[in-house]
């Protein structure tokens, strides 16, 4: 039964985003603004791409990175607010509430947002062209699995976060994750050991997932791909629940 009442922080959080609807349409835009930019401004000079427009194959990379940043954010930069400065889980756990509520919580909502990302940036990739296939569709619900291993793992490191310096590590990690992990080329032309390593991080493993829905090459490689990221977010929910307990159950 733990995080049987993970829905009041969640209900909380749709809340408190009523009121900062800018600030999630930011978030979305992003990628986009890559998309018109470099897909299809400098797609018209490199051309195909392992068969597709460059288009077509930066689309759903930067599907994947919109996703996890929407995740990353709310588990990281938000969380981090709430634990140390607003004080907000101390008061929750003044309710029936426990840790487990509160972690099941933060993540179930930092995944709608990935989802809301993700799922605006379908809806252009078809007004654009950029869908061939049916099996596009199962982009979004594919979409979640990022934002659960993003979340599940920023959660869980924003706990160990003892000041806002800190989070210069999150950059450090996001912004090579964006440009290394196939987004804006194929993995193939990676040298190994670097091909092997970037094949191992969690961003890659979702951009493989949802570029193989989106071209219709959907293979096994796919089913490694769903299990690397539920285990990656449920190792992650895992330690934020243990180390809530200890930073708020003094």
């Amino acid at each position: 039964m733990a995080g049987r009442r993970a829905v009041r922080v969640l209900e909380r959080n749709v809340m408190v985003a009523r009121h900062s609807w800018l600030v999630l349409l930011s978030g979305f835009f992003e990628p986009l603004f890559y998309l018109l930019g470099i897909g299809f401004g400098l797609g018209k000079v490199v051309g195909d791409v392992d068969g597709i427009t460059y288009a077509a194959f930066v689309a759903p990379a930067l599907m994947a990175t919109s996703a996890m940043n929407g995740a990353i954010y709310d588990s990281t930069f938000n969380l981090f607010y709430k634990l140390k400065y607003a004080r907000t889980y101390d008061a929750m756990l003044a309710t029936p509430m426990d840790a487990p509520d509160v972690a099941i919580g933060e993540v179930i909502w930092a995944l709608t947002r990935g989802l809301a990302y993700a799922a605006g940036f379908m809806v252009f990739m078809i007004l654009l062209g950029l869908v061939s296939t049916p099996l596009a569709l199962l982009a979004v619900p594919a979409s979640v699995l990022i934002g659960f291993a993003a979340a599940g793992m920023g959660t869980a490191a924003t706990t160990f976060v003892r000041s806002w310096q800190d989070f210069d590590l999150v950059f450090v990690i996001t912004l090579p994750l964006f440009l290394f992990s196939a987004t804006f080329f194929p993995i193939t032309t990676y040298p190994e050991p670097l091909r092997t390593l970037v094949e191992l991080t969690p961003l890659y493993r979702g951009v493989h997932l949802l570029r193989s829905l989106t071209t219709d090459t959907v293979d096994l490689m796919c089913l490694v791909d769903v299990v690397y990221l539920v285990v990656f977010g449920v190792i992650g929910m895992s330690i934020t629940s243990r180390r809530l307990g200890k930073l708020l159950l003094k």
